[in-house]
């Protein structure tokens, strides 16, 4: 039932109307304008990589644009975007092949400097409308039903650090990244720190890791 009414609203969205300077415009055509209006070359790949500063892993809740709530430029972050912000097996495959696209590019992210490893969730997200269907979220983490509870999917602040804590786990992140874990509150739009920035894990040596 969900996923019709869903098809009905892109399909009128598809056919509305967006009337610029007596231009009858459909929603892609006006996007395409706006592309013209903004158009402007980006460096290389590799270019790219050296000025990068954080991943971030948010939801694709269309409120939810890490671009506009951290006011991301162009070329600073990767942004993941999935249902929910989570970490899936689907997720960590994405991230396995961005790690790899760094090394046949030969560039080291952030160029050595102080890199962000960011998650970010938020109150009011679609994905806590599923805690009925259970097995639906098991199958989104490809977990056994009964370990869903853990992932705490109606808290978005415990959530995240469910999230912060499974990347940390995760031996091929290098140590000296810095990870966090926000919140951001769709109510009043403010970003609440729930896990505040610090290497992935702690120097072998028992000092603090140092980022440049």
């Amino acid at each position: 039932m969900v996923f019709l009414s869903l098809i009905a609203l892109i399909e009128s969205m598809l056919v509305s109307k967006a009337y610029t300077g007596g231009i009858d415009m459909n929603n892609l055509d006006l996007m395409l304008k706006r592309n013209k209006e903004l158009a402007a070359p980006m460096p290389s790949l590799p270019q790219s990589l050296q000025t990068l500063k954080a991943v971030i892993i948010g939801c694709a809740d269309m409120r939810v644009d890490p671009a506009h709530v951290l006011g991301i430029e162009p070329g600073e972050a990767v942004v993941m975007r999935n249902i929910g912000g989570r970490v899936t097996p689907g997720l960590l495959e994405e991230l396995g092949l961005l790690g790899r696209i760094g090394e046949v590019a030969e560039t080291i992210p952030g160029g050595g400097g102080e890199f962000h490893l960011i998650v970010l969730h938020h109150t009011d997200c679609g994905s806590t409308r599923l805690v009925g269907d259970p097995a639906m979220l098991a199958h989104y983490f490809q977990i056994p039903e009964k370990e869903v509870a853990a992932k705490s999917v109606p808290d978005p602040r415990k959530s995240v650090a469910v999230d912060v804590a499974a990347l940390r786990a995760i031996p091929a992140l290098p140590d000296e990244w810095l990870i966090s874990g926000l919140v951001y509150d769709i109510a009043t739009g403010f970003v609440e720190v729930v896990v505040p920035a610090a290497p992935i894990r702690p120097a072998q040596n028992g000092r603090a890791v140092e980022v440049a």
